[in-house]
């Protein structure tokens, strides 16, 4: 279970931004580990043994609220992770440029390209199957994520240790944030989406022997192995780059690259590019197929017209694999939209968990309404303390993600997005545009089977 939760939610892709924050990002960490990931854990935990069918989600959702708001729930989920896709793939693409030219990571047609054909390669190698796409994404995300983090980290170490200079405050007053103005939170979004995916594990919280007792134990574990990750390896980027000079899209490699100089490991630096590159291609395989599984069930209650029902004999949603390319393919566009690819990566990171953390919204309120709807249905793991302590976990994800959702749409101070108004206006069409697209999707089909005659 510890496991599970370690691969499923940490990256180096939101390295290079948490460490802009310097010595203040553990601050944030321990803030937001209380506020929203612990109690999106222990939430996920208590519906996914109430309703452990296949459709995760979307099934908590439809028992709390209806078929219609789970549809436009499991939709947006859907879409978010599209959003996502160009985000790490052009980390990867970045990390790849090291060993190729280091000045590609700036081209926003050579970032367009690699994503594009990365992202239809994994798409063609989920369609054989998931024992395949299985086998892949735990073996790559241990090699591709977990030692890197643990190499960097130690990386980290080792240069304070040798009484390196260090790029950023290490003080009690740096420990605590300086904010002048909103866009200097902004950023933050990217810290709290680093947070997200308990509900992956939350469904096998029924599996292990005493789910009351073993999953918060397990819970306590990978809460201090994922932040420990997370936090000093961001710490270990942000001492030996200049937050000047720190890229969203090379943060990581370039302080590998830094490291290796110093240390003379230069030798080193393919190796690590093959590894990162492994594992970008493990986290992006391991979540191509998940949320199209959920949008199965949800066609299973008549949703979606059946054209986007077609599975392959593997039994893979090929039609709406195909349909998630399309929009990704259009989304990613933006590299050819914004000014830089700098830009480009925080536009689609931002977008993404807007509308992530929009979606546990309704999955907090669903436990709530839950435990008051069904209050008979039994739950292998359950919150304890009642119904104050149900409202209590699920009072302080609600204001922890409307908080970054708000904070979300103001313009970044550290990165230039060009101009301001089309940058807002992008976003706000993005953000509003996706959630009617499955709204529209509902009704026209709705409407469409209601006007369609009945056969004897």
């Amino acid at each position: 279970m510890v496991m599970i939760n370690v691969i499923a939610i940490d990256s180096l892709r939101n390295i290079s931004m948490g460490a802009t924050f310097g010595f203040s990002l553990l601050f944030y960490y321990i803030l937001f580990a209380l506020l929203f990931f612990i109690p999106s854990a222990l939430v996920s935990a208590e519906l996914a043994t109430g309703w452990p069918q296949t459709g995760g989600v979307y099934v908590w959702v439809r028992e709390a609220f209806g078929v219609p708001i789970a549809f436009m729930v499991i939709c947006i989920q859907w879409i978010y992770n599209i959003c996502w896709y160009p985000t790490i793939l052009s980390f990867l693409a970045g990390t790849l440029a090291y060993i190729i030219n280091p000045q590609l990571a700036n081209n926003a047609w050579y970032m367009l390209t690699v994503v594009f054909i990365t992202y239809w390669l994994i798409t063609a190698i989920n369609l054989r199957g998931m024992q395949v796409s299985g086998f892949l994404s735990t073996a790559t995300a241990i090699i591709g994520v977990l030692v890197p983090l643990a190499f960097i980290t130690v990386l980290g170490g080792i240069w304070l240790l040798n009484g390196r200079p260090v790029n950023m405050d290490v003080s009690v007053r740096a420990f605590f944030p300086h904010i002048s103005k909103p866009g200097d939170l902004v950023l933050l979004t990217a810290v709290v989406y680093s947070l997200l995916g308990m509900e992956m594990s939350a469904t096998h919280a029924q599996e292990v022997k005493n789910p009351q007792r073993d999953y918060p134990r397990a819970l306590c574990y990978s809460t201090v192995i994922i932040l420990l990750s997370l936090v000093l390896s961001a710490l270990a980027v942000a001492i030996v780059v200049p937050a000047t000079q720190l890229n969203l899209v090379t943060g990581v490699p370039d302080a590998f690259n830094l490291f290796f100089s110093t240390f003379n490991l230069s030798w080193l630096m393919p190796i690590v590019v093959v590894l990162i590159v492994v594992g970008t291609i493990g986290s992006v395989a391991a979540w191509v197929i998940g949320p199209t599984r959920g949008l199965l069930v949800a066609a299973q209650d008549g949703c979606i017209p059946p054209i986007l029902q077609k599975v392959n004999s593997k039994q893979m949603p090929v039609a709406l694999l195909l349909v998630q390319g399309a929009i990704f393919s259009v989304i990613s566009l933006v590299f050819l939209i914004m000014p830089t690819v700098n830009s480009s990566f925080w536009f689609l990171a931002d977008l993404t968990t807007l509308l992530a953390l929009s979606c546990y919204v309704f999955i907090f309120a669903a436990a709530i309404r839950l435990r008051y709807k069904y209050p008979q249905v039994k739950r292998a793991y359950k919150i304890p303390f009642g119904n104050v302590g149900i409202w209590v976990v699920c009072l302080a994800g609600i204001l922890a993600s409307v908080f970054t959702v708000l904070i979300g749409f103001v313009p970044p101070t550290k990165i230039d997005v060009g101009n301001i108004v089309f940058y807002e206006l992008m976003l706000i069409i993005g953000f509003v545009g996706f959630y009617l697209l499955p709204i529209v999707v509902y009704r026209l089909h709705k409407r469409n089977n209601s006007n369609r005659p009945l056969v004897n």
